[in-house]
């Protein structure tokens, strides 16, 4: 048997994630909520509806809130099959089962929910409780939110039936009641596709082919999981529950997470979720083009993945971005762009370090293996340099290194948000910080890794003939705080965006261009500057996304200096001769690791990209593709 009851208490707790665990996606497809659903259905078929764990979801790490699932209308509650591993790591999940003889209404479905709702709530009252809703299941969320304002919930709303009244199954009632289970297989190609690898196409194609002929006894089992009488039931309980929900948005205060599918064949879900998007208090919407009604059965939705990426993941009342981060995941750094690799063999990344002897070497030998340790360097254009950076840390080292980014990256407009989703998105899963003197603090004293670009946004869009150019504050404030903490602190110098890109139209060139110079005003209106204050070049930082032509790549280099130690210098904190040396230092050493880089790169046979290509043809691996000789 797959499940389990209702635990009381979770045993042997796991106290914490490392970087790259293993989240266990895509080792579960359709056939496990086929078994799991049929198992459902032979032990506990009759009675009222209850609460199971299933026995995937393993144990979860110390302190994890609770996740209730509440199913579509199959009403089985195993519609989590594909995510029960990932989600029982960091979750105390409970599915609900309702068992296909139930004819519990609505109203009493609602109770049902809040009744284990309260339980939780009186056992941890200062913890969130999280309402997974899967179609129908989003109706009966909404319901139990809006009766419950007072109460912390967090909802995740998978394509909600909120819309049924707009849906095909609307008009056709009548028709789909003679049919077995519309909804669980009206996208069935798309649950197909999630065992599919990253082949070559016709791979791919009979991949699918042979995932589609094992999959059939889904089919054979539809029947089974909704029999006529009860789909009939169950399509009328879903056409009063939404009117209810509908009616009572305006109550609702819970945050929510709508995923929505772009080609959901039985409701416009993609429409629904920007509906309920304006509807509610506080609303964050992902929408997954490329898939069906059924989302959590299909390829290309990784949950746990959405939840972290819209911060919406707490221990507590309050969401704490140190408290409350979870690692980067096997699955999402496997998943990553910067890891496909086709942009592996564009960037052609090589890295260097040294160690304490001052020996260069390739890869990061040379970084401490224990924290706290502050990483500075300078930016390339655009900043596109720190995720090859971050990623490299967590290959070789499995450590995360939190990059330290621009606070305006989390607080995108709506009419931006869209366009910046996938970039925001892979920032705050691979462990992004908001920049500011406190945030810095903690990541030290916490024995972290931070990634530190002093020359900000003026830095990272330089302009015209400033490539490999500092722009660095005259302030030193983060010199005191590595000495105060007794950090270890890492220069950083990375080249190459010359040769990967051409800036065709710089700030400068903005400002000359009317209509150009008016969209940059317009899109820093309100937004804060974090070097407002200062003198020179350093102030004039306004946001822009310079145009550029990508080049026939070169290749990007970084040098990691060799690591200047601080602990059992506090004693200096007050030496302001001291901390402005050590602050000359560590500029000089990145100017230095970047004249390296310059001079070497002109002896490495491989910076150009038809020679990486021709390495990947010979060896089929584009990890630790030869450079200069150190």
């Amino acid at each position: 048997m797959l499940l389990q009851q209702s635990p009381t208490g979770a045993q042997n707790v796991l106290e914490e994630l490392k970087p790259l665990w293993d989240d266990g996606y895509g080792t579960r497809t359709v056939m496990d909520y086929a078994e799991t659903a049929m198992d459902l259905i032979i032990t506990c078929d009759g009675g009222p509806p209850r609460w199971f764990c299933p026995v995937t979801c393993g144990a979860p790490i110390k302190d994890s809130p609770v996740l209730l699932y509440l199913p579509g209308m199959d009403g089985t509650g195993a519609g989590l099959a594909l995510h029960e591993k990932s989600l029982g790591k960091v979750f105390h999940v409970q599915c609900m089962h309702i068992p296909a003889s139930d004819r519990t209404s609505f109203q009493g479905l609602i109770q049902v929910v809040e009744e284990i709702v309260m339980i939780e709530h009186i056992k941890s009252p200062n913890k969130p409780i999280y309402l997974l809703g899967d179609s129908f299941g989003g109706i009966l969320a909404l319901g139990v939110a809006a009766r419950n304002p007072t109460l912390d919930l967090i909802l995740i709303l998978a394509n909600p039936a909120t819309c049924y009244e707009r849906s095909l199954a609307h008009p056709l009632m009548s028709l789909l009641t003679d049919l077995p289970a519309t909804p669980l297989l009206s996208d069935f190609v798309n649950m197909a596709m999630v065992e599919m690898s990253d082949a070559s196409y016709w791979s791919s194609l009979w991949q699918l082919f042979g995932n589609l002929a094992e999959d059939i006894p889904v089919l054979s089992i539809a029947a089974k999981i909704l029999p006529k009488d009860t789909l009939t039931w169950r399509l009328k309980l879903v056409e009063s529950a939404a009117t209810y929900a509908n009616s009572r948005l305006h109550a609702i205060t819970a945050q929510v997470l709508v995923l929505a599918s772009g080609k959901d064949n039985f409701m416009p879900s993609k429409n629904e979720a920007q509906r309920l998007s304006r509807s509610l208090k506080h609303c964050n919407v992902r929408v997954f083009e490329g898939n069906g009604h059924m989302i959590l059965l299909e390829n290309g939705v990784n949950l746990l993945s959405s939840i972290k990426s819209t911060q919406i993941y707490r221990h507590s009342a309050k969401f704490d971005i140190f408290k409350d981060f979870l690692p980067t995941s096997m699955t999402e750094f496997n998943n990553s762009l910067w890891e496909s690799w086709w942009y592996k063999l564009y960037m052609g990344a090589a890295v260097f370090s040294t160690t304490e002897d001052g020996k260069i070497v390739r890869g990061l030998a040379g970084i401490p293996d224990k924290g706290p340790v502050l990483v500075v360097g300078n930016h390339m254009l655009c900043g596109f340099d720190a995720f090859s950076i971050v990623l490299e840390f967590m290959r070789e080292k499995k450590i995360t290194l939190h990059g330290l980014a621009h606070p305006e990256i989390y607080q995108f407009r709506v009419e931006h948000e869209y366009v910046m989703i996938p970039y925001t998105d892979a920032v705050k899963i691979l462990g992004g910080i908001p920049l500011s003197a406190r945030n810095l603090y903690r990541l030290l004293s916490g024995n972290s890794y931070a990634l530190l670009y002093p020359g900000g946004a003026r830095e990272s869009l330089h302009r015209k003939g400033e490539v490999c150019k500092l722009f660095w504050p005259d302030k030193h404030e983060f010199v005191r705080m590595a000495v105060k903490l007794g950090a270890t602190i890492i220069p950083l110098g990375g080249v190459g965006d010359d040769d990967l890109a051409e800036l065709l139209i710089d700030y400068n060139d903005m400002k000359k261009i009317s209509f150009l110079d008016q969209m940059v005003q317009e899109y820093n209106k309100g937004r804060r500057n974090l070097r407002e204050g200062m003198r020179g070049e350093i102030a004039e930082q306004q946001l822009h996304i310079p145009i550029f032509l990508p080049k026939l790549p070169g290749r990007i280099y970084f040098l990691f200096g060799k690591p200047i130690q601080t602990k059992g210098k506090e004693h200096m904190l007050d030496d302001k001769d001291y901390l402005r040396e050590l602050y000359l230092q560590i500029k000089c050493d990145v100017e230095n690791s970047m004249a390296y880089l310059l001079t070497k790169r002109e002896d490495d046979p491989y910076r150009g990209v038809v020679e990486r290509l021709m390495w990947l043809m010979n060896y089929g691996s584009l990890d630790q593709i030869p450079s200069f000789d150190p």
